[in-house]
């Protein structure tokens, strides 16, 4: 039997494929350092790689870019890593100002277990702290609202939910490529899965057919939801997905992370881009120039 993550990846992959179809047709505990370096050689040859999240930081405005190694913050044209922790940062959630939640894989070389669990923030991505799960879960997905943590499991495809960050209980079992949390009821989650997108009421215990376009990407802001279809198109809801709008906006590429914040989409791409567009993706400007 495929195992829960094989299955995600492949459906993940067989959604990146036509995203790039498209595309073609249209065009751990301790580790602390400090954000010393500026610009984007700050990076080094390898530039960003595989982009897992994104997130601005209440604190200061900032794009935050969880990566296969570290965090990178950007500040207008510059990007730079964050601190001396090169782990691999899957999950990635801002769950406040200057306090990150994390999940992924110590850096080569590092001790420690293979999964992180659940890794903790308090200044902004410098230093960061186990809270639980170590050795135990691999998180590629995680949001909060309303004191809740939400996170999907990769080794096992299990939503796990959390009030204290300590304790987990396991709600339901999904293979999904996004999730995103209604911030007014934390009880409501959407996740996009190859069946099309799913809606539980019930922090995640039960999922039915939301309906609406099959989505890729999510994000649920006190204001309104944003999507990026199967087929790059950027849709937008005011009412918790019950109703859809087109927007004249498009994905610039194969897109693996989506955050907004204000009037601002921020989207990475598979090819490590990262970009933002004012004009609900009509048109798109390099992070870094």
């Amino acid at each position: 039997m495929a195992h829960k993550g094989q299955n995600r990846l492949a459906w993940i992959g067989v959604a990146v494929g036509v995203l790039l179809l498209v595309t073609a047709a249209a065009t751990a505990v301790g580790w602390r350092g400090d954000a010393t370096s500026t610009g984007s050689s700050a990076l080094g040859s390898g530039g960003l790689g595989h982009v897992h999240g994104l997130g601005v930081n209440p604190a200061d405005g900032q794009l935050y870019v969880a990566t296969h190694h570290g965090v990178v913050r950007f500040s207008g044209a510059e990007a730079t890593r964050v601190g001396d922790g090169r782990q691999d940062t899957m999950g990635f959630t801002v769950a406040g100002p200057d306090e990150f939640l994390a999940s992924g894989h110590p850096a080569p070389g590092e001790d420690g277990p293979r999964h992180l669990g659940l890794v903790h923030s308090t200044d902004a991505g410098l230093s960061w702290r186990t809270l639980s799960l170590a050795g135990q879960a691999d998180f590629h997905l995680l949001r909060s609202s309303g004191g809740i943590v939400y996170g999907l499991d990769s080794t096992s495809g299990a939503l796990m939910a959390s009030t204290d960050r300590v304790t987990w209980q396991t709600r339901s079992t999904i293979e999904a490529y996004d999730l995103a949390v209604d911030p007014h009821r934390p009880d409501t989650l959407l996740a996009t899965t190859e069946q099309g997108t799913r809606r539980s009421t019930d922090g995640g215990r039960t999922w039915a057919p939301a309906g609406g376009p099959p989505a890729v990407l999510l994000h649920w802001s006190a204001r309104e939801l944003v999507a990026v279809t199967a087929d790059g198109a950027l849709v937008r809801s005011v009412d918790g997905a019950a109703t859809w709008s087109p927007t004249a906006g498009r994905a610039p590429g194969a897109p693996v992370a989506l955050t907004v914040h204000e009037n601002l989409i921020y989207l990475a791409t598979e090819d490590g881009r990262v970009l933002r567009s004012a004009d609900s993706g009509v048109t798109w400007q390099p992070m870094t120039s």
